[in-house]
């Protein structure tokens, strides 16, 4: 839109480019001007609370494992969270693998400044400290390390939101992200409080809409190793 004033001394034209920006907004390390893609979410209150802090979510593509039906069926929020979501301008995905991020279309050929996945968790298969499962959990994370590297823009950023207490501090995910070619170049504390609205859930079983007890967690913030850029092959563990 163009305006046009106009006196007996002066008259000013001001192009659409030079009307005022939107503000940007931040929450934590998020940026209303980012691209922001979030996998393995459970009833999308994350996504939902990123989305009211920044008065939009036009820049959110939010995912989960689940397909839809299945999230409706197991999340009371969900159909509220998505709904609002939808209305704020966001792209929803469902039925999403998080190790083959590339399979799916709407995500093959983007790229984002920040990919977020909150407490991943392999499913409930026995004693959490159990060597097998800890590999479970392990495989899971290494997957998705592999899958979301390619799809970082320029000083993208890949987020993980983890236990930092026994059994969970056993998954190594440092050492995992090391594997695939990302550095760690930031872990603070993560707290709840900062995402009103925020409800973590299990995910998993006839329980999967029950939160869990956080106790000591962090985020961790990952980036492509300067060396690793357009090279990244995986590496076995």
């Amino acid at each position: 839109m163009s305006y046009y004033y106009q006196n007996e001394e002066w008259e000013v034209d001001v192009d659409e480019e030079e009307e005022e920006e939107e503000e940007e907004k931040w929450v934590k390390n998020y940026s209303s001007n980012h691209q922001i893609l979030l996998v393995g979410e459970g009833d999308f209150s994350f996504s939902l609370s990123l989305a009211h802090s920044f008065g939009s979510a036009s820049n959110i593509l939010a995912s989960s494992l689940d397909p839809y039906d299945v999230l409706m069926e197991n999340y009371e929020d969900a159909k509220w969270n998505l709904e609002n979501l939808e209305k704020l301008g966001a792209s929803l995905l469902h039925g999403v693998d998080a190790t083959k991020l590339k399979l799916y279309s709407d995500l093959r050929w983007r790229k984002f400044d920040r990919i977020i996945f909150n407490f991943p968790h392999a499913g409930y298969h026995g004693n959490e400290a159990h060597t097998r499962v800890i590999k479970m959990h392990r495989n899971l994370v290494h997957g998705f390390f592999s899958s979301a590297r390619g799809m970082l823009r320029a000083n993208g950023e890949i987020h993980v939101n983890h236990k930092t207490t026994a059994p969970f501090c056993r998954w190594n995910i440092r050492e995992l992200a090391s594997k695939n070619w990302l550095v760690l170049i930031g872990c603070v504390d993560f707290k709840k409080e900062d995402y009103p609205g925020y409800n973590n859930k299990r995910g998993d079983g006839s329980r999967c809409d029950e939160s869990f007890p956080l106790g000591e967690c962090s985020t961790f913030e990952f980036r492509l190793s300067l060396t690793a850029r357009g090279i990244a092959p995986s590496s076995s563990f």
